[in-house]
């Protein structure tokens, strides 16, 4: 249980400093836009640091972590949302910046986005398989 009370930490301090950059450089960068940006510490908080103290709840009743599901949506989900993370903070920066990007530029900042949700997708699966196969603990 600990070790996801830990994870869901390290989200929320990860989601806490992404928030902190997205403000600050959009004011240092006096830009009023719309921008993804903001979306790095949404994401970060709600499928970061709540979704993993949920996980911790489940673990702490249930046999999850002796899923073999489970370990693989672990592995995913760790990858997965890092990545998506990363991938808004590079849209993100350079819609602040204004930098214009060619096609061959946006469409593989979208597909590499594309390939971080495909990962988010198949870990929440695996995490609903682990799920419904975990027993309640005595």
């Amino acid at each position: 249980m600990k070790k996801y009370i830990r994870l869901a930490f390290i989200y929320a301090m990860a989601a806490i400093g992404c928030g902190v950059f997205y403000r600050e450089f959009t004011k240092y960068s006096a830009f009023t836009g719309r921008t993804t940006l903001a979306f790095t510490h949404l994401h970060l908080f709600g499928l970061g640091t709540l979704v993993f103290l949920i996980v911790a709840l489940f673990v702490n009743q249930t046999d999850l972590e002796e899923k073999r599901q489970f370990h693989g949506f672990m592995i995913l989900y760790n990858i997965g949302l890092p990545f998506m993370t990363v991938m808004f903070f590079v849209r993100g920066i350079l819609q602040v910046r204004g930098t214009t990007m060619s096609a061959g530029t946006d469409a593989a900042v979208s597909g590499i986005a594309g390939i971080a949700h495909t990962l988010m997708t198949a870990a929440i699966v695996l995490l609903f398989v682990s799920l419904m196969k975990a027993e309640k603990r005595s």
